[in-house]
């Protein structure tokens, strides 16, 4: 499951530097993640490393983007493998 950023956002820009897949960034009005590119950090650490770093906990699993962990490790592979 990706994650995503609730309009709870403070833009504290924390989070951004954090993602080890680039899926976070600034939208027009609050941070953005990619679910495309958003593992939970699978592959890269035990746990989402922008959720971690959040001052206002606003950084819940996305329920429109549902994955298993085998998934999301599958989608790290493919980003790793294409550079991304």
């Amino acid at each position: 499951m990706s994650l995503f950023i609730t309009d709870e956002c403070i833009n504290c820009d924390v989070c951004e530097p954090e993602c080890p897949n680039n899926a976070i960034s600034q939208g027009e009005e609050i941070y953005e993640i990619n679910p495309s590119l958003c593992t939970e950090c699978v592959g890269h650490f035990d746990t989402p490393q922008c959720v971690e770093v959040c001052p206002v906990d606003c950084i819940p699993k996305d329920p429109d983007y549902e994955e298993t962990h085998d998934q999301l490790l599958g989608k790290y592979n493919l980003l790793m493998a294409t550079g991304k």
